[in-house]
């Protein structure tokens, strides 16, 4: 392929003849080869050549040969060959200074538009050449187009010859007709078409394949802002000028070098689109005008006479327009077009597209809004239209102001939270952690109180309770959960500290627990999974998956394009527009499962949902961008896009943005005013089942229990498993008792407990209190020689009754050291002697029947002396001690009763014969009868402890 360049000469010779410029005069610069151009104006008749002025740099001769145009005989143009930018500016200012004739100026020589300027050049001035060079993959493009319209063309006339390779037999020349190659040869060399490097033909005389370049052609004209700017008025094209009638300044120039000056402000008619938040509408006052916003025309037809027709009687003010017909626009697009129309000085009518359409090519023409700039109805269309390529081949974009790509809104669900929904806000892995942690830390607890000096175990300090691993987990869950429950807490240093520290660990946890509660459990909402455009719901849709788009909209031709199955799946559902879309996703019974869109009105219309039903999922994709549509060729086009872009750097699009977008989205809005947040037994269900299960399982637990003491504990009592205390004192002592223990031990529980040092006393009314926490324990020389006396230091035999010396026991009792017996818990080791042994008697540990304890009956003195005991007999003599006990107290309170009753009376008679001393004669009345009291008190507190 081959470019062939477009002949200055004979380029410039049409263009002088098509103005009518004959009479012309040539300006050179430099050194320039214009025998060519010459030739042409000497052979064509009608040509007047005037002055040729050879330009030196020397400005008094430039002077003076610009003079020379100064002559009646000079031309109206002049054509200057060789000059750069900076001389032809030069030139026109000395021209001015020298007041000479308006003249018509042509750049002969072919330059780059792209690198030309304005500034200080006459309007109309007029210039020719390229822009730019074409790239490689252009070449490439235009050749694989050239092939494959050749071969197009000659599959319809014989599709056998030219898609099927010819087969030649090398020993048959003769019979060997034409082949596919030559076939398509004859189309190759037919076929023409504009591509990107240019005009692409066949060279007849050649038989080359040529690419002749675009060559435009240029002129200097001032834009609606007053502005001078280059404007194109056609192009050369295989030997003749394609000139764009509508742009040239022949016939409405003002004779000063074809300058295109408007006569009066530019004003021009708007088509728009409804689409939030881009363009909104609301019905007019009652006076059929707007407060707010531009009064806006809903024709509801897109005939271009009939909106001519409307505007013209409006500009009337006849009032022949009807009131349904008017309405007030407004939004992000309109606040554009006012600033646009404020900064370019146009004035505009506004009104809405009839069919309510983008614009697509349907039935041989164009609809919406490309249809009405075809048409010529509209000379712009502002709103939220997309540019693509289909729309850029019959109109003109402006540069994008808005970004944005294709989206998928779906609908969320409210959802019934499951039974287990108290447990979402700690993931599963942070609930086993904190239970993993917890009985570890447990088992620290246990293993430091058990090899601490100091801890609650019977080798620690004679303690009267056992801290067990049963107790560890009870202080465990009792911190986690914040019971406020009797504990059995730690007492070495090391224990007590790793106590604390799981209940700072604890409290982060739960603090965390707490905080999100709320947020995961209010509002859970399902929606349907997309994760894009190439989702296979989407391309393989199933089980009545609905998802549409609005109809001849960009995104539907995107689909077309790239998806035709999908497209002609999603036909069915398509809407007219998106809020019909929007609507039939949100309807009940719902009518889309998805709904395809620009992601900029779909984002707008999630953040505008008061009920949060929307939401937008996947990937964006099919990135576009809005612009402003204009006629093809438009000169304001330049223009409107030099202001958008000088919009997009000063800050102005942010601000529209920040305007009609900053709306709270939903979900972060604030619901301390007018929402509060509830939760409801449903989102605590599985509370309650939880609870349920655990009265279900306390249940089998009691079951348990009766079938572990009556089955299992009697067959594990052997030596090897009688020392549970690391593990659970309650375990322990069940194994290494018997039941009449135990059931002796439900029997005899004391009204109050005193401690007395380590140890624990009963104290079986309120008199023996005081004596209870005065008792004092002996030194450890003491304790020895009475838990280990000699046979000398027996004594003797008792009295013939135990009974009848009460008040030795306490004193016995008193002194008996503590021990810490088999099932755990601290004992007085005179107990049984408290309750049957007289003072300095007891056994040698060698099972003795003689002394107080065969006077008593009893067989087993206790452990602290080495010898058994008999529980019944021992539970017989505590009964019998405590009948006694009941009885002297009721005799005290009875004789007291007599006596307050006595001296009530006495009271009463005193007072009825004597009223001049009553507090001296009371003082001694309660004197005389509170001293037998105190007296029978002293006697009572010295009655034995049982």
């Amino acid at each position: 392929m081959r470019t062939v360049e477009a002949p200055p000469s004979r380029l410039l010779s049409t263009l002088l003849m098509m103005n009518g410029w004959w009479d012309i005069s040539i300006l050179l610069c430099q050194d320039w080869d214009i025998s060519d151009f010459l030739l042409l104006v000497k052979n064509n008749t009608r040509f007047h050549l005037g002055t040729l002025v050879n330009l030196t740099n020397q400005q008094q001769a430039l002077m003076r040969q610009l003079e020379a145009l100064r002559e009646p005989s000079s031309t109206r143009g002049v054509v200057t060959f060789g000059c750069e930018i900076r001389e032809v500016r030069r030139l026109w200012t000395l021209a001015s200074r020298m007041t000479l004739p308006e003249f018509h100026w042509v750049l002969g020589d072919s330059q780059n538009v792209a690198e030309l300027r304005t500034e200080g050049l006459p309007l109309g001035l007029l210039a020719h050449g390229i822009m730019g060079s074409p790239s490689l993959d252009h070449y490439v493009q235009d050749s694989v187009e050239l092939v494959a319209r050749a071969v197009g063309s000659a599959a319809k006339e014989n599709p056998a010859l030219a898609l099927i390779p010819g087969t030649t037999n090398c020993m048959d020349v003769q019979l060997s007709n034409g082949s596919s190659g030559q076939y398509l040869s004859r189309f190759l060399s037919n076929t023409s078409f504009e591509g990107q490097t240019g005009f692409i033909s066949k060279d007849s005389h050649s038989q080359n394949v040529i690419s002749e370049a675009h060559h435009y052609i240029w002129s200097l004209q001032l834009d609606p802002l007053g502005q001078p700017t280059w404007t194109r008025l056609g192009r050369w094209r295989r030997g003749e000028v394609l000139m764009d009638r509508r742009a040239w300044p022949s016939h409405q120039g003002s004779g000063s070098g074809g300058d295109w000056r408007r006569s009066s402000r530019l004003h021009m008619r708007v088509v728009t689109l409804v689409e939030h938040p881009f363009v909104f509408t609301r019905e007019v006052d009652g006076d059929g005008m707007c407060p707010a916003g531009q009064l806006c025309l809903d024709p509801l037809t897109n005939e271009s006479s009939v909106v001519k027709g409307l505007f013209q009687k409006l500009a009337g003010r006849n009032g022949s327009v009807p009131t349904q017909l008017k309405k007030c626009c407004y939004g992000y697009c309109i606040d554009l077009l006012e600033k646009l129309a404020e900064d370019m000085g146009f004035t505009f009518d506004l009104y809405i597209v009839g069919d309510g359409k983008y614009g697509g090519f349907k039935n041989g023409r164009w609809t919406g809004l490309v249809g009405d700039l075809l048409s010529g109805a509209a000379h712009l269309a502002v709103t939220s239209f997309s540019i693509n390529s289909a729309r850029s081949q019959v109109i003109d974009f402006t540069s994008p102001f808005f970004s944005t790509s294709l989206g998928i809104l779906v609908r969320t669900r409210d959802t019934a939270a499951p039974i287990g929904a108290f447990m979402w806000p700690l993931h599963w892995s942070m609930w086993l952690g904190i239970f993993v942690s917890l009985h570890v830390t447990a088992v620290f607890l246990t293993l430091y109180e058990w090899h601490s000096p100091f801890g609650m175990t019977p080798r620690g300090r004679n303690r009267d309770r056992v801290f067990s691993f049963s107790s560890a987990l009870n202080v465990c869950y009792a911190i986690l959960f914040g019971r406020t429950v009797a504990i059995k807490p730690p007492k070495c240093w090391t224990g007590r500290l790793l106590m604390n520290l799981w209940a700072i660990f604890c409290l982060f946890c739960l603090s965390t627990y707490t905080a999100n509660l709320a947020a995961v459990m209010v509002g859970e909402k399902t929606y349907e999974q997309l994760s894009g455009i190439h989702d296979p719901k989407l391309h393989h849709p199933s089980q009545g998956f609905r998802f549409a788009t609005v109809k001849e909209s960009s995104a539907e031709d995107y689909l077309k394009k790239s998806f035709p199955e999908m497209h002609d799946y999603m036909r069915r559902y398509n809407v007219p527009a998106t809020p019909d879309g929007i609507h039939n996703l949100k309807a009940d019974p719902q009518r889309l499962d998805a709904f395809i869109m620009d992601k900029a009105l779909l984002d707008y219309e999630v953040s505008i949902d008061a009920e949060c039903k929307t939401l937008t999922v996947g990937k964006p994709f099919a990135i576009e961008g809005y612009g402003i549509g204009l006629p093809q060729n438009s000169p304001l086009t330049s223009n409107i896009s030099e202001l958008v872009s000088q919009y997009k750097s000063d800050g102005f699009m942010d601000t529209l943005h920040d305007k009609w977008y900053k709306v709270v989205p939903c979900g972060k809005r604030s619901f301390a005013v007018t929402e509060t947040l509830q939760m409801g037994i449903k989102h605590f269900s599985g509370l309650f089942v939880m609870l349920c299960v655990g009265v279900a399982l306390s249940l089998l637990t009691t079951v348990a229990e009766h079938i572990v003491y009556k089955l299992v504990i009697p067959r594990v009592k052997e030596p090897r498993f009688r020392y549970w205390l690391h593990t659970s004192q309650r375990l322990h002592r069940a194994l290494n008792s018997v039941f009449n223990d135990d059931k002796l031990q439900t029997v005899t529980k004391p009204d109050k407990r005193c401690n007395e040092g380590n140890n624990q006393s009963a104290c079986w009314n309120a008199s023996e209190s005081s004596h209870c926490n005065r008792r004092r324990v002996l030194p450890q020389e003491m304790q020895n020689d009475l838990e280990h006396p000699t046979s000398q230091e027996l004594p003797g035999p008792p009295p013939p009754s135990p009974l009848s010396h009460p008040h030795t026991f306490p004193l016995l009792e008193k002194h008996l050291p503590i021990v810490t017996n088999t099932n755990g818990r601290s004992d007085l080791l005179g107990r049984g002697l408290s309750q049957g042994l007289g003072p300095g008697q007891g056994g040698s540990g060698q099972g003795m029947t003689s002394g107080p304890c065969r006077a008593l009956g009893v067989g087993d003195c206790g452990p602290g002396l080495g010898v058994g005991r008999n529980p019944l007999v021992q539970e017989l003599s505590e009964l019998e001690g405590q009948i006694l006990v009941i009885k002297q107290q009721l005799q005290t309170a009875m004789r007291r009763k007599r006596e307050l009753e006595q001296y009530q009376s006495e009271n009463q008679q005193a007072n009825q014969t004597a009223h001049s001393q009553p507090t001296t004669h009371q003082s001694n009345q309660f004197a005389q009868y509170t001293q037998p009291h105190q007296q029978t008190n002293q006697h009572t507190n010295t009655l034995p402890e049982f």
